[in-house]
C-alpha cells in the first residue's frame, strides 16, 4: 500500500497540475491555439496544431526554469517522452472539455465572474480591474467574448474533474492501520560491502571490448551536426526604429477614452435559489416562494445576509464567502442581475431578481466610481502601443520581402539581412535537438537540417520560430552522423564491462552474506549504528533498502535485509528493535482519512480518464519515431 501511495503520488500531482485551468497554469498565451501546420494530434476530429503544442512546451519550460533555477536542464525537454507527455496533456484537456460539454455541465455568470476576478493578471492592488482585463486581452488579440468562452469551457472541465477527485472514500479502520504501519520505528545497524575491491579483480581484454563494440554499434553513433550563419528579425527588433509624436499620442487618447477609464465597479453579495430557465412552471414557482421567504428574512435582518447566504444560497462558489461576488463592472454579470446591482446603494438589498439561473437576492456592499486616467499618466503606454503597432505593421510589410529575398538570392543571406537591418550571426555546432534558447526551436532546426541547406548549399526557408519572429540560415560546415571509431570509445567500453562484471560479483557476495546472517550463522560484518527509521523518515538510506528493512520478518530479532545503494555498494541492514506507533488521536486519524479520500478520488479520476480515452478517437504524433529519422 505504501509503495503504491509513494509511487503514485507523483503521478497524481502531475495529472492535477496539468489539467488545472490552463490560464491559471500557463497564462493567457495558452488560450491562443491558432497557427497552421500539420496537426500533431486529433481528439474526436478536433485538431491540436504545432502552435498550440509550442505554446504548451514553452510555458512548461518557463515554469520548470523558474521552479528549478540553476538545476534546470533543457535536455529534459528534448526527450521524446517529455514531448509526448505535454502533447498527451493537451489531448486530455481537449477530451475533458468535450466530455464536460456532452454531460451538460454549465457555468453560471457568477461562477465565471468570480473566476475571472480571481486571476492575478486582471487585478490592480489585489482587486479585479476592467482596464487590466481589457489590456491583457488586447495584447493577445483576444476579445472578452473569446476569452470568456474558453474560461467557461475550462471551468466546466474543472467541474468534471472535481466530480471524481472530490468523491474519494476513506475507512477509519484502514486509516488506523496505515498510521500504525507508517509510524512504526525500526532501529537498525548497517554494514557495507564495497564495489571497489571487485573492480580491481576484473580485467577486460581487447577482444571483449571489440565484441561489445560490434554488437552494440548503435551506442556509438555520433549525431550529425551543422554550423550555420543566420539572420533573425522580429517586430520587437524593429521597435527602436519606430517613433510616435505628441499629436499622434493625443489623438489616440481622445479617440479611445474607454481604454483609459476605470469603469465603475460594484461589490455585491447574493443569495441564489437555483432553477433552470426551462424548468416546469411548478418548479419555478416553488423556487420563487423559497426565495421570497429568504428575501423577507434578509430585509428584516440585513446584518445576517452573509449568514443567510452561507446557509441557503445555491451558488456554491460564493456561498462559502457569504455570497460575496467581489468587484465587477458592467458586461460581466447576467443582464438582469447587472441592472439590479447598479441601481442599489451600498447596504441596500434588492427585491427578487430573476435570471436564467434562478432567483437572486442582491445586497450591494461597496462602489468604486468610474475615473479617467489623466493624459500625462497615460501617454507613456500610448506611445509604446503606437510604436508596437507600427513595428508590427512594418514587420508584416517586410516579412514577405524577407521571405522572397531569402528564396530568390539563395546563395547568400546578405541581401536579406540588409533589408531588415539585421546582423548575420554564426552559430556553434548544432544537433537536431532543440536547446530551448531562441532561435533554436524545433522549427528552426528542421529548417537548417533540410536537404536544400545541407546538400544543395542554399539558404533555409524563412521560418517563424516564435510569434512575429522570422529566421533564415545557411550552412557553414556539416558533419554527417557516423560511427565513432573503436579507439575513441574503447576505454569507456572497458570501464562499462568492468563495472558490469564487478557488480555481478558484488551482488552474488551480498546475497550470500545476507543468507548467512538470516540463517543465524556467524559473520565478519562490521556493523555501524544508523538512525532509527520509519517508512517515510529514513535520511541517508535509499528507498529500496528501507523497503527491504520493513519487509523483513521481525517476529524474531535481530532480522536482516540488504540492497544495493546509489554508489553501487551493497548495504546489509540489521534490525535491532521495533517500536510500534503511539496512541492514535482523532486529528491524526482525520488527516490520514483526508489523504485517503484524496488518493481514492484521484484514482477514480484516473480510471475515468483512461476509460474516456479508450472510447475516444485519438491520434497523436510519435515523437520517438520522429527522433530516429
Amino acid at each position: 500500500m505504501f509503495d503504491f501511495v509513494h509511487e503514485n503520488k507523483k503521478w497524481v500531482q502531475i495529472v492535477l497540475a496539468l489539467i488545472i485551468l490552463p490560464f491559471a497554469f500557463w497564462g493567457i498565451d495558452s488560450y491562443r491555439t491558432g497557427g497552421g501546420g500539420e496537426p500533431l494530434a486529433s481528439v474526436n476530429g478536433e485538431k491540436i496544431g504545432p502552435q498550440e503544442f509550442e505554446n504548451a512546451l514553452r510555458q512548461q519550460q518557463n515554469r520548470m526554469r523558474e521552479a528549478m533555477g540553476d538545476k534546470y536542464d533543457q535536455a529534459l525537454f528534448d526527450e521524446p517522452e517529455t514531448k509526448h507527455s505535454i502533447l498527451e496533456n493537451l489531448v486530455d484537456q481537449r477530451l475533458l472539455a468535450s466530455q464536460a460539454q456532452s454531460v451538460g455541465l454549465t457555468v453560471s455568470e457568477a461562477q465565471l465572474a468570480q473566476a475571472i476576478a480571481g486571476i492575478e493578471a486582471f487585478q490592480n492592488n489585489g482587486k479585479f480591474d476592467k482596464q487590466s482585463y481589457a489590456t491583457a486581452l488586447n495584447r493577445q488579440n483576444m476579445t472578452p467574448l473569446m476569452f470568456e468562452a474558453r474560461m467557461r469551457q475550462d471551468l466546466g472541465m474543472r467541474q468534471l474533474v472535481n466530480a471524481y477527485t472530490l468523491s474519494g472514500y476513506a475507512s477509519g479502520a484502514v486509516a488506523e492501520n496505515l498510521i500504525r504501519l507508517n509510524e512504526q520505528q525500526r532501529a537498525i545497524s548497517t554494514s557495507e560491502i564495497a564495489l571497489e575491491p571487485f573492480l580491481k579483480q576484473v580485467s577486460i581484454d581487447d577482444a571483449a571490448v571489440k565484441s561489445y563494440y560490434e554488437k552494440n554499434a548503435g551506442e556509438f553513433q555520433a549525431q550529425e551536426q551543422i554550423r550555420v550563419e543566420y539572420v533573425t528579425f522580429s517586430a520587437e527588433t524593429l521597435l527602436p526604429q519606430m517613433s510616435a509624436d505628441e499629436a499622434e499620442i493625443k489623438k489616440y487618447y481622445e479617440e479611445h477614452q474607454s481604454e483609459f477609464g476605470a469603469q465603475e465597479q460594484r461589490q455585491a453579495a447574493h443569495i441564489l435559489i437555483a432553477v433552470a430557465a426551462q424548468a416546469p412552471e411548478a418548479d419555478k414557482q416553488a423556487a420563487k416562494t423559497r426565495a421570497e421567504q429568504l428575501l423577507q428574512q434578509a430585509k428584516q435582518s440585513p446584518a445576517k445576509f452573509s449568514e443567510l447566504a452561507k446557509q441557503h444560497s445555491q451558488d456554491p462558489g460564493s456561498a462559502i464567502n457569504g455570497g460575496d461576488l467581489g468587484m465587477f463592472g458592467r458586461g460581466i454579470m447576467d443582464k438582469s442581475f447587472e441592472e439590479a446591482a447598479f441601481q442599489l446603494k451600498p447596504g441596500e438589498i434588492s427585491g427578487l431578481v430573476q435570471s436564467d439561473f434562478g432567483f437572486h437576492i442582491i445586497k450591494l456592499i461597496a462602489v468604486n466610481p468610474s475615473k479617467i486616467l489623466p493624459f500625462e499618466e497615460a501617454k507613456g503606454n500610448i506611445a509604446h502601443k503606437l510604436k508596437l503597432q507600427k513595428a508590427s505593421d512594418k514587420f508584416a510589410e517586410l516579412a514577405e520581402k524577407f521571405n522572397n529575398t531569402v528564396y530568390e538570392q539563395s546563395d547568400t543571406l546578405k541581401p536579406a539581412a540588409e533589408l531588415v537591418k539585421a546582423e548575420i550571426q554564426q552559430s556553434a555546432w548544432l544537433t537536431r535537438k532543440a536547446s530551448g534558447t531562441p532561435p533554436w526551436t524545433d522549427k528552426a532546426l528542421q529548417a537548417v537540417f533540410a536537404k536544400e541547406v545541407v546538400q544543395d548549399k542554399r539558404n533555409s526557408a524563412a521560418t517563424e520560430v516564435a510569434p512575429n519572429t522570422l529566421f533564415a540560415a545557411r550552412a557553414l560546415e556539416y558533419k554527417p552522423a557516423a560511427a565513432r571509431p573503436l579507439p575513441e570509445v574503447s576505454e569507456a567500453i572497458r570501464q562499462k564491462l568492468r563495472r558490469q562484471q564487478a557488480r555481478e560479483m558484488l551482488l552474488k557476495q551480498g546475497a550470500a552474506a545476507l543468507a548467512q546472517l538470516q540463517r543465524g550463522e556467524k559473520s565478519d560484518a562490521v556493523w555501524k549504528t544508523a538512525p532509527t527509521i520509519t517508512r517515510e523518515q529514513h535520511t541517508g538510506l535509499e528507498r529500496e533498502l528501507v523497503r527491504q528493512v520493513f519487509q523483513a520478518d521481525v517476529s524474531k530479532l535481530p532480522a536482516y535485509a540488504g540492497a544495493e545503494n546509489a554508489q553501487g555498494n551493497f548495504v546489509l541492514a540489521r534490525v535491532e528493535s521495533v517500536k510500534e506507533a503511539a496512541a492514535i488521536d482523532d486529528a491524526k486519524r482525520a488527516t490520514y482519512m483526508q489523504q485517503m479520500r484524496q488518493l481514492t478520488g484521484d484514482e477514480m479520476f484516473r480510471a475515468y480518464l483512461a476509460d474516456a480515452k479508450k472510447h475516444a478517437d485519438i491520434s497523436m504524433k510519435n515523437f520517438a519515431a520522429s527522433e530516429k529519422k
